[in-house]
């Protein structure tokens, strides 16, 4: 593959000295930035969370999450972290992305990492909130997060739990830090017998506002490696009530989806990452192609959305979540509907309004029948070319809003 075009504009050097904020409704965030690789603004905007624990999120405009991105770019941003990271790091290297925002960034990282220093040795593990039914690494807790659980599975393949049993370098990637707490639980929740062995930890990240906290809260060779550096201040407006987390509605009462170990991709455990979406021999596309992944389901979809990118189509790509933020800033639009995957939570989409687009591609790990049939629509009012792809069902055409065509 041809060495990716420059994507970012030149960094000027004084974007590094400039105050960024934003006034929330309840109250004022703001970061000054130490140290960038990439302009502030074209790395992340303000929004707010509607969630009592944290008001005020830091929205990546490179993820692929909340706003629509080219494919490219997010590839770009894997290649510059992975560059920062020493290549002749001790092996086995253990890579654990976050659920269920830093799991395509930490699968992406770990495959450019494994492909820039010709390793083999590398393994990828991501977080996640589904119960796989099978034996677990560990758990732990994001405390100012909506879904404050995570699990980490313990590969089934033999050749990845030997290598998991001698790893002596970790790279823990979310998509940004501002307390380390996360990093930090994270760390200590893992099994003695693989952090008595670490000699070196990286924490990387998109933006990384800890002012040195993450590093500080774990013990051991630790190293922060991201694109941009700063600091944040949160001033609260304590005449203001914070809003309550909403609840899903009961639009879908399919009982619990268990995601299918065979088709995995990260939550057991990758060393080669592989194609697991079962794509036709072609696809029937028109115009500006949106690919969107679902919840933690972001990774095949965005090794889709970069495939139909570099074969010249025009993409964006962006995914299905689960936090729960208000319309206003870089968040232009909002569709709310039930998870598919049978659990009763709120999912939401955001600015699907962003582009005109000629073609969608719905992404999703569940039977498509688990699909809230408010999403169904909300993509038929934006486009009328609607493609679904089921790991479990394949390929289907939405016709309209009530019935999938094979």
């Amino acid at each position: 593959m041809e060495a990716s075009r420059p994507l970012f504009p030149p960094l000027q050097e004084e974007c590094c000295l400039m105050r960024h904020q934003a006034q929330l409704s309840t109250g004022v965030i703001s970061v000054d930035i130490d140290q960038a690789m990439v302009p502030a603004d074209e790395m992340f905007g303000f929004a707010e969370r509607i969630n009592p624990k944290r008001a005020f999120l830091f929205v990546s405009k490179v993820l692929g999450r909340h706003i629509p991105v080219a494919p490219e770019k997010m590839h770009q941003s894997f290649t510059m972290l992975a560059e920062q990271i020493d290549a002749e790091l001790p092996g086995p290297v253990l890579f654990i992305g976050m659920a269920e925002t830093a799991i395509g960034l930490g699968a992406g990282v770990h495959m450019e990492y494994s492909r820039q220093a010709n390793r083999a040795d590398a393994v990828f593990l991501c977080t996640t909130r589904h119960d796989l039914g099978s034996e677990k690494l560990c758990e732990f807790s994001e405390d100012h997060s909506h879904a404050t659980q995570h699990l980490i599975h313990m590969p089934q393949d033999e050749k990845t739990r030997e290598m998991l049993s001698r790893v002596r370098s970790l790279v823990l990637v979310d998509d940004e830090a501002s307390t380390g707490n996360t990093f930090a639980n994270l760390f200590a929740a893992l099994p003695k017998e693989i952090t008595g062995n670490v000699e070196k930890i990286k924490l990387v990240t998109l933006t990384d506002w800890s002012n040195g906290a993450a590093e500080q809260k774990l013990q051991g060779d630790v190293e922060s490696i991201s694109l941009i550096r700063g600091r944040y201040t949160w001033l609260r407006d304590e005449a203001v009530q914070f809003p309550s987390v909403p609840k899903a509605g009961a639009t879908n009462t399919k009982p619990e989806f268990k995601p299918v170990s065979d088709l995995d991709w990260g939550r057991l455990g990758v060393i080669d990452h592989q194609n697991t979406l079962p794509l036709p021999d072609a696809l029937d596309l028109k115009g500006h192609v949106l690919v969107l992944g679902t919840g933690e389901h972001v990774w095949q979809p965005y090794r889709l959305a970069f495939a139909l990118e570099q074969a010249g189509h025009q993409v964006s790509y962006a995914s299905i979540t689960r936090s729960p933020i208000s319309v206003g800033h870089v968040i232009g639009d909002k569709t709310s509907f039930s998870d598919n995957y049978g659990l009763g939570v709120a999912n939401y989409c955001y600015n699907l309004d962003h582009k005109n687009y000629g073609t969608v591609i719905l992404c999703v790990e569940s039977p498509l029948s688990y699909v809230d049939p408010i999403l169904y629509a909300r993509l038929k009012s934006i486009c009328r070319n609607v493609i679904l792809i089921s790991s479990v069902d394949g390929t289907a055409k939405l016709e309209n809003n009530e019935e999938i065509a094979a």
